[in-house]
């Protein structure tokens, strides 16, 4: 897999990937999507609370992120 951060978003559609965002938050979801300014759109997102696991969080169906708020990327 090649380090260019759009290959990797391209080789991680329909995966779960972890988004760290600018607040803090974490969700996790599978990638639906994204676009040159990775935004992105995750179906299927939890966002855990601090203290609880994963399968705790409340679900969203779909959830679109803007690139702009986006600090990291984990597949």
């Amino acid at each position: 897999m090649s380090g260019r951060p759009l290959d990797v978003l391209e080789a991680s559609l329909g995966d779960r990937v972890t988004v760290r965002l600018k607040s803090g938050d974490e969700p996790i979801g599978e990638l639906a999507g994204y676009d040159q300014h990775m935004n992105l759109v995750l179906e299927d997102v939890t966002i855990p609370v601090e203290g609880s696991v994963e399968e705790d969080a409340p679900v969203e169906d779909t959830t679109i992120i803007r690139g702009d708020n986006v600090v990291s990327i984990t597949p």
